[in-house]
């Protein structure tokens, strides 16, 4: 019977979600979700003085907008502490671990010496092997008896079989002298806890999982499959940094990318499906395996994003755009949507889907259904809006009222208007767009006429002064 798939999302509450955490969530969310498996959720909050609820309520909410749903409550990792510290104490009476009584100044001392001395200065305890008898009343920390010969082989399904020679991994401290749990013991309980058979994380951890994997034998606990996925670099090829610009989901968000198109490009971001670029969530959910992902650092690319963000765009129903509509303007602080503005983009959506890239974009696109006559053109609209052409648009006026309110007749009252005045077509366009949105960036003039109406249309015309 094959074992069901679990991962895990464990993210640390010091700050927002990191562009990196939502791809390292989304990966986890992808591969448990197309094989019927579960996606759980762990805030590591083990580090009391910087993890807040703010972050961690951050995380939830970037999680959620991404659509990325867990299965089960979110565990904290603190209220395991008790669970931690009980595997610490059962690896003690193993024999696979033990107390030990160094002190900083010690252990600083030996780090020196071994540096001076051209030695290994990964910390050798004395405590190691000493009789229970001969241990001090004085604070101590537990410490895991790590194998100090042959090596320990990763089996990674990313970086394929990572081997790492015994000499090179420390007793590390499993509890400290406080009683609390170290990253690296917690980690290990809580994966094993939460049955976790699969932890896809960032090779940062990559040297961790030979550690990790010295706690899952001395307790003959499963070793979960390891996937270290590369990180994302920022477009210069170097580690990702705020001057590579946003870091957090939310600003993201902010800027108008759909949760859709995050998860397209983030999904692209170090895997790959031959050639697709732009593809549903459904898709991706059904491609996603680690064969597809590369062994080299992405690179951040803005250009792709919002080209990805774009075609998202495009393909999304009215019902989920305007959904994200709605959150964009929340989140953004602006004036809500009246019901009468909803309706009018709704019935616009389909001139504005495939010629914006953001959110922005799209409402910038539709100012015309959403800004109040007379319209105050802008500068460059205002300058296709000179005295010439604004009597050239009076006498199109009486050419509109008569016309058939359907798009192949509009164009061909127009261009028989321009025919007549001896004008290009894109020269009576410029003005009519203008005038009919107050911009000089649109959608077609045609598809703006069907939009608000003949009436609408025949008044704004109306609204031109010379």
């Amino acid at each position: 019977m094959t074992t069901p798939v679990v991962t895990r999302f464990a993210p640390s509450p010091t700050g927002f979600l990191h562009i990196g955490g939502a791809r390292t969530a989304l990966f986890n969310w992808l591969y448990a979700r197309g094989r019927d498996g579960k996606f759980l959720l762990r805030i590591e909050d083990t580090d009391r003085e910087r993890s807040t609820e703010e972050a961690t309520q951050a995380i939830l909410d970037g999680l959620s907008w991404l659509g990325l749903d867990w299965d089960g409550d979110a565990v904290s990792q603190h209220e395991a502490m008790a669970r931690h510290a009980e595997v610490a104490n059962a690896l003690l009476d193993k024999g696979r671990a033990y107390k030990c009584f160094s002190t900083q100044e010690e252990i600083a001392a030996f780090r020196e010496k071994a540096r001076a001395d051209g030695t290994s200065s990964l910390f050798r305890s004395p405590w190691r092997n000493t009789d229970a008898a001969d241990h001090p009343d004085a604070p101590h920390v537990i410490r895991i008896k790590a194998p100090q010969e042959g090596q320990t082989v990763i089996k990674d399904a990313v970086q394929g079989d990572v081997i790492v020679a015994n000499t090179e991994l420390d007793d590390m401290v499993l509890l400290r002298s406080d009683g609390t749990p170290t990253y690296m013991l917690a980690v290990v309980v809580d994966d094993h806890d939460m049955g976790v058979t699969h932890v896809i994380r960032g090779d940062d951890h990559l040297i961790n999982a030979a550690r990790q994997i010295t706690i899952y034998e001395a307790m003959e606990w499963d070793i979960p499959v390891f996937a270290h996925i590369p990180l994302i670099h920022g477009p210069d090829g170097k580690k990702l940094s705020k001057r590579h610009g946003a870091l957090g989901v939310e600003e993201y968000r902010a800027m108008g990318f759909t949760p859709a198109a995050l998860r397209n490009y983030l999904s692209r971001l170090g895997w790959s499906h031959g050639d697709d670029e732009v593809f549903t969530t459904e898709q991706a959910i059904e491609w996603f395996d680690f064969d597809g992902i590369g062994k080299a650092p992405a690179r951040l690319d803005f250009k792709k994003m919002e080209s990805i963000s774009g075609n998202q765009i495009a393909m999304a129903d009215d019902a989920t755009l305007m959904r994200d509509i709605d959150a964009y303007v929340a989140e953004n602080d602006a004036t809500k949507l009246s019901a009468t503005q909803q309706s009018a983009l709704k019935t616009a959506l389909f001139c504005l889907k495939d010629r914006a890239k953001t959110l922005g974009d799209l409402l910038a696109k539709a100012h015309f259904v959403l800004g109040e006559r007379p319209f105050t053109p802008d500068e460059k609209a205002a300058k296709a809006l000179d005295p010439v052409s604004i009597g050239i648009l009076k006498e199109l006026t009486p050419h509109l009222q008569n016309a058939s309110w359907e798009r192949d007749r509009l164009e061909e009252a127009v261009a028989a208007f321009a025919q007549a005045k001896d004008l290009k077509l894109g020269k009576l366009a410029g003005p009519l767009r203008a005038a009919l949105s107050g911009r000089a960036v649109s959608p077609s003039v045609f598809d703006m006429m069907l939009v608000i109406g003949r009436e609408e249309t025949l008044a704004r015309l109306g609204d031109l002064q010379a």
